[in-house]
């Protein structure tokens, strides 16, 4: 049986409503967290929440992967992903994430794991007015 997971943190609602704005995804809920999926087949997003408010994300970013290291609160993901490229960022239920950086992440890591055919024909997202790249 499939756990729905509602994430509570306004940022991670964010993430989410980003992700899910790039062609033929899917939201699935393995292991207690979100993935995002493109086809319904690769993972290019994973988010959860901790029970402190703090929440998590992590992506596939094969060109970034060293830049995105600079963010506080980011590292390499665990279970192998880190070979291609997977980095994970966790915050605090108070920290203030560079949504702006995080979205063009996610669009690095769609991008990664999405048909060629499907890729090219989409723009990247833009994000919201007043929001500054960190």
């Amino acid at each position: 049986m499939t756990t729905v997971v509602k994430l509570k943190h306004p940022l991670a609602k964010e993430l989410r409503k980003a992700a899910l704005g790039f062609p033929d995804t899917v939201e699935d809920f393995p292991w207690g967290h979100s993935a995002f999926k493109v086809s319904g087949k690769k993972v290019f997003l994973f988010l959860g929440e901790d029970e402190a408010g703090g929440w998590s994300a992590s992506m596939k970013l094969p060109f970034r992967n060293d830049e995105a290291l600079t963010i506080k609160g980011a590292e390499r993901t665990g279970y192998g992903l880190s070979r291609s490229g997977w980095i994970s960022f966790r915050f605090t239920a108070k920290a203030k994430a560079p949504m702006a950086r995080l979205v063009d992440y996610l669009d690095e890591s769609w991008r990664a794991v999405a048909p060629r055919k499907l890729s090219a024909g989409f723009a990247p997202p833009t994000v919201g007015k007043g929001r500054k790249a960190t």
